[in-house]
């Protein structure tokens, strides 16, 4: 990095990240992989941002996709308003402490994106997701997990570290979120809270109580304390990609896309107001683990009033 003052998300991004994530058609089939190397540098120039891909798989999405340059735009560096200035991505992204919400398009893939990028709290992880829009309706979403490196070049070890990551990655990538069907347990930890302003307003400690109640169906009761808190429980039910959430407390849906899930899911319990919703990406980061990363976006109607991220632990109960 230069000498030139950064923000403070550029800080945390400082580096180079290596992924391979998985490239998913709309209705949630995997299809291929995107091999990755990618970094964003300071100069006095200003910032710009660079993306090594090569795309594997086959079909119209490869197809698509596959544009044979590297991508290479200008970034208005900030902590307020990232702006990506062109000519390969226009847009904007706002930072919440470790984790940035970005929405730009692309006119080489001549899609719409609302990307999702997750630092944990280990500074060295990054949990990505792009859903790709043409208008309002999904064509294609890309997702997977980042190592950060800051000697691949000179290192034979960092070199061998990253074709590990990614040889990891392939074989991870593809799975669908399927949670345990046969044990209970919970998924616990401490999440971080940012405002809608994105100021940063302490931690949440949250507890998801997980119960199978058949292959495809669990009970789900989960526990804030801290900052915010509330308590909430509904039932799940899966059907191939897609979740439903069918009440007590919560009713939505969601879509799969390899291991993290989309959803929308409308609070209308005793703890809720009545408009209250929750937008989230749940990410099971490993399946043997079974670490999930979460991003919840609170909302009051239609206005975000919270966010909610980091990683929870699975016990077995």
């Amino acid at each position: 990095m230069s000498d030139v003052e950064t923000s403070e998300w550029q800080k945390r991004i400082e580096g180079e990240w290596h992924g391979i994530p998985g490239l998913f058609d709309a209705q949630g089939n995997h299809v291929g992989f995107e091999y990755i190397a990618r970094a964003s540098e300071v100069t006095a120039e200003g910032a710009r941002y660079w993306m090594d891909s090569k795309l594997s798989g086959a079909g119209p999405l490869r197809n698509r996709f596959e544009l044979g340059a590297q991508f290479d735009f200008g970034v208005v560096d900030s902590d307020e308003n990232r702006v990506y200035t062109g000519p390969d991505f226009y847009g904007t992204g706002q930072p919440y402490g470790l984790f940035v919400d970005a929405n730009y398009y692309s006119p080489g893939w001549q899609a719409d994106l609302r990307t999702w990028n997750q630092v944990l709290a280990d500074g060295e992880t990054q949990v990505y997701s792009s859903v790709l829009h043409d208008g309002w309706t999904v064509c294609a979403v890309f997702n997977g997990v980042y190592l950060r490196t800051l000697d691949r070049e000179t290192n034979p070890e960092t070199q061998r570290r990253v074709d590990e990551w990614r040889a990891l990655e392939m074989e991870r990538g593809s799975k669908p979120q399927v949670l345990p069907t046969k044990e209970s347990g919970a998924w616990v930890g401490e999440l971080f809270l940012n405002g809608a302003d994105q100021s940063a307003e302490g931690k949440v400690q949250v507890e998801i109580a997980h119960t199978p109640t058949s292959l495809r169906s669990a009970r789900h009761t989960i526990t804030w304390s801290g900052d915010l808190e509330r308590q909430y429980a509904f039932d799940r039910y899966r059907d191939g990609a897609r979740t439903m959430f069918e009440g007590p407390e919560v009713y939505g849906n969601a879509t799969g896309y390899g291991r993290a899930l989309f959803t929308v899911q409308h609070l209308v319990g005793k703890d809720a107001e009545g408009a209250e919703k929750i937008r989230g990406r749940e990410f099971l980061i490993d399946p043997t683990t079974r670490e999930l990363a979460i991003v919840w976006q609170l909302m009051h109607g239609d206005t975000t009033t919270h966010f909610v991220h980091g990683s929870l632990q699975w016990e077995a109960r």
